[in-house]
C-alpha cells in the first residue's frame, strides 16, 4: 500500500491531546488508534486500555486538526480515499468467556448470556462504524475474530492442550453475524465500501494443515515459560524457541511475525476465500 511501516500510534503524536505532529502525520502516513487489550465494549478490560468508542473520539479530534491545517474539502476527500483498518472483538470474547467460567452458569443460562452478549457486541460494532462514517470514513478493512479458543493461553488450561471449542463457537457466531451487519451498513450508509477478512477460516486452514503454511507448531508459544510456554508472559529471561518462523504464536497471546506476514498477504491479495466481497488491495484501489 506504499507505506514503509505501520502508522505511528496516536498517543505518541498527541500525548496531551494536541501536537503539531498529529495533523501532519494524519495527512501523510495515517495514525494508529489501536490499544492493547481493547475491546468493542467499554467494559472490556476497563481501565487498562483505550476502548473502541474512545478511539473513534480520538479519530474525530484528529479530523478537526486536519481541517484546521488543510481545509474541509481536502480532508473530506482524503478521509474518503483512506482505508480504515479494524481488527477488534477478540478481547471482548476472552473477557466474556472468563467471566462465564467464574459464574458457573448452567448450559441454558450460558446460551442466553451468549446471545445477549453478541447482540450488545454487534450493536456497539455497528455504532462505531456508523460514527466513523459520519466523520468521513468510507473504506473499511475489517478483520473478523479467529480461533481464539486455540491460542496458547487458552490451550494451557486444558489438560491435553486442546482448544476451547466453546470459545471458538462463540467466535464463529460473532463472525457469522458480522457479515450481514456490514452488508446492511453498506446498503444504508452512502459511499461505504468494505472488505471483510476471514481470520477464522485462515487459522482453521493453518491448523488443519500446518505444513502447507510452513508451520511445525500451532499450539505452543515461541516465547514464555511453563507448559506450552504459555503459563507466563514473554519476558527478557523467558525461554525462546529456536525457530519462531515455524510457530504460529510468538507469545501466549499473539501470532509470530511470519504468521502476521502470511495473514497480511492473504487478506491483501490472497485467495478469494479469505476476503469478501473484495480483498484489501481492491478496497484500497476503489474510487
Amino acid at each position: 500500500m506504499g507505506l514503509k511501516s505501520s502508522p505511528p500510534p496516536y498517543l505518541s503524536l498527541a500525548p496531551n491531546g494536541s501536537s503539531p505532529l498529529l495533523a501532519q502525520t494524519a495527512l501523510t502516513t495515517g495514525v494508529s488508534y489501536a490499544s492493547a487489550d481493547a475491546g468493542v465494549l467499554d467494559s472490556t478490560n476497563e481501565g487498562k486500555c483505550i476502548p473502541l468508542s474512545t478511539q473513534v473520539g480520538y479519530f474525530n479530534g484528529t479530523k478537526a486538526k486536519m481541517v484546521a491545517k488543510k481545509g474541509a474539502a481536502a480532508v473530506s476527500k482524503l478521509l474518503a480515499d483512506s482505508v480504515i483498518l479494524m481488527g477488534i472483538a477478540n478481547n471482548d470474547l476472552f473477557v466474556f468467556a472468563a467471566a462465564e467460567l467464574l459464574r458457573g452458569r448452567s448450559a441454558a443460562e450460558q446460551k442466553s448470556d451468549a446471545a445477549a452478549f453478541l447482540t450488545d457486541l454487534l450493536s456497539n460494532y455497528s455504532a462505531a462504524i456508523t460514527d466513523l462514517h459520519s466523520i468521513g470514513a468510507r473504506k473499511f478493512a475489517i478483520i473478523n475474530v479467529g480461533l481464539v479458543g486455540c491460542v496458547p493461553v487458552v490451550r494451557v488450561l486444558d489438560a491435553d492442550g486442546g482448544c476451547a471449542e466453546g470459545l471458538n463457537k462463540l467466535a464463529e457466531a460473532f463472525d457469522v453475524a458480522l457479515g450481514p451487519l456490514l452488508a446492511g451498513l453498506a446498503d444504508k450508509l452512502p459511499g461505504l465500501t468494505y472488505s471483510l477478512a476471514n481470520s477464522f477460516r485462515l487459522t482453521q486452514d493453518a491448523f488443519a494443515d500446518p505444513k502447507a503454511s510452513g508451520y511445525s507448531d500451532v499450539a505452543s508459544a515461541c516465547c514464555g515459560s511453563g507448559r506450552l510456554l504459555a503459563e507466563a508472559d514473554c519476558l527478557p529471561n523467558s525461554t525462546v524457541c529456536s525457530d519462531h518462523d515455524s510457530h504460529v504464536f510468538w507469545d501466549r497471546y499473539h501470532p509470530a511475525q511470519r504468521a502476521c506476514n502470511l495473514t497480511a498477504r492473504a487478506f491483501y491479495d490472497g485467495p478469494a476465500k479469505y476476503t469478501t466481497p473484495i480483498n484489501f488491495m481492491k478496497l484500497a484501489q476503489a474510487s
